[in-house]
């Protein structure tokens, strides 16, 4: 099948270039196609005449959209919506990749594709907002919600720790916000599954297990052999503009029902530092 990907020089991007194999496959960065502009939109859907879209492409910087929300706004929201009115105008499928900070964190269980968003920064907001359009749009569109993305090619939280490590001997980190950290590859093969199962509607997708970022660290650490210390703190001590939820685990039923399921997140860390040293 034919696949257009926005967002393809990002980092979840980038995975699902490499992982997707055995389809024609277009990538396109915020350079090729600006998703606030839907002429730019319509022209690079209208040359790919693409069987599924794949909107891997966001502003993600949580503290960056508190900080401007017009900016999150415009390209989240409108810029998805942007995609969505040009995949049903050509008559493709559609995937959006969104996100666990929909939820408010208030819950202490794992959260349900069902459950009402309740966003507490500005990113969920755009995000949320933006899956609400696009269900209006498309009914039939795949929604995947997603945590704690981290892989090679991108910032992401260990990659901070790790180098961070290279010159701290000590460093304290929050150890009261619990979600599910999600390795971009891993993150990228299901999403290919559920385009080719023909995936529609909400489904949360991350590696399975649960932690603290104090339990993320500590588990990189570990790992990655180095002797920095970590210690426990709370999210009160290390105040940033946007508020996070303190529990976002998602439920990884509505995934499952496509018999699909991803490995324990402390699992991949050696593919990351494989893949990250590889790089470096």
């Amino acid at each position: 099948m034919r696949v257009l990907i926005f967002g393809a020089t990002g980092m979840l991007g980038r995975a699902l270039v490499h992982q997707w194999q055995h389809d024609e496959v277009v990538g396109l960065g915020s350079a090729d196609a600006d998703l606030r502009n839907p002429e730019q939109i319509d022209a690079a859907v209208s040359q790919a005449n693409p069987e599924w879209i794949v909107l891997a492409a966001a502003y993600t910087d949580v503290d960056g959209c508190e900080i401007n929300p017009t900016l999150a706004a415009s390209v989240n929201t409108h810029g998805a919506v942007n995609v969505a009115k040009a995949a049903k105008q050509f008559g493709s499928k559609l995937l959006f990749v969104s996100t666990d900070y929909v939820f408010d964190g208030r819950k202490t269980s794992p959260y349900e594709v069902a459950d009402p968003r309740n966003p507490i920064n500005a990113y969920g907001r755009s995000k949320a907002e933006a899956e609400q359009k696009i269900a209006a749009i498309m009914p039939e569109a795949c929604i995947v919600r997603t945590s704690w993305l981290f892989g090679p090619g991108g910032k992401c939280f260990p990659d901070t720790i790790l180098k961070l490590a290279d010159s701290k001997p000590e460093m304290k980190v929050v150890n009261d916000q619990r979600g599910s950290p999600t390795y971009t590859r891993d993150l990228a093969v299901a999403m290919i599954a559920l385009c080719r199962a023909d995936a529609r509607g909400i489904v949360h997708c991350t590696n399975s297990g649960d932690c603290t970022w104090f339990d993320f660290a500590s588990e990189i650490i570990l790992q990655s052999g180095k002797a920095t210390r970590i210690r426990p703190t709370t999210s009160n001590d290390f105040v940033r503009p946007a508020e996070r939820p303190a529990y976002s685990v998602l439920s990884p039923a509505s995934l499952n029902a496509y018999g699909i399921h991803v490995r324990p997140w402390q699992q991949t860390l050696p593919d990351y530092l494989a893949a990250r040293n590889t790089e470096v």
